[in-house]
């Protein structure tokens, strides 16, 4: 039509010779695992690192849990008031029931008894320079019968995994803060 004919030549042993080499390249599977295995590799472990991570955090904010609401029942009963507990031995206390999943000497322990409900705080801390939890105005104040106490336990947990975009970290200094608060009015206890 527009005067344009196409010749078939025939191929030079050369083209047939790499026409041959790539078709017979892409029949062949010899190793083809091992290089699928390889692109897959990375991403899988990753996401089973963070999954194994993921759930240690969230076993270890359970734990943390249930040993300071043990620990506030103390309190809360007068038991910790006869027994004239300070901050370290409500410390030894937690850290009894805290499955030796923790470095006990690392908890940060603030105690205050409040008027109302509604002026207690039960938020998170401030932090220091160095990225810490500030504890510097945390106190032990267990009050008497009848008033209310919120105890507030803080655990920096550190992190394995923090690439990838898989980082629980949500403290300055990359790790993860575990906080229980207990908010609760003392027994009227003798």
């Amino acid at each position: 039509m527009f005067g344009i004919t196409f010749r078939k030549e025939k191929a030079s042993s050369a083209t047939r010779g790499l026409r041959k080499l790539v078709v017979g390249f892409g029949r062949k599977n010899d190793g083809a695992a091992a290089v699928e295995f390889a692109i897959v590799v990375v991403p899988f472990f990753a996401l089973l690192f963070a999954i194994i991570e993921l759930a240690m955090v969230f076993w270890a904010g359970q734990v943390l849990e249930t040993a300071t609401h043990d620990a506030s029942r103390l309190i809360m009963t007068g038991q910790a008031q006869a027994q004239n507990f300070d901050q370290t031995r409500f410390k030894q206390e937690l850290c009894a029931r805290a499955l030796g999943l923790f470095s006990c000497d690392t908890f940060k322990i603030d105690v205050r008894s409040y008027g109302a409900f509604a002026s207690a705080n039960i938020g998170k801390p401030t932090y220091k320079q160095n990225g810490q939890v500030d504890d510097s105005n945390f106190t032990y104040q267990t009050g008497g019968p009848g008033d209310i106490v919120v105890v507030r336990v803080m655990y920096e947990w550190p992190l394995i995994l923090r690439t990838f975009g898989l980082d629980l970290a949500d403290t300055p200094a990359g790790k993860r803060l575990l906080m229980s608060a207990v908010a609760f009015r003392n027994e009227p206890y003798q």
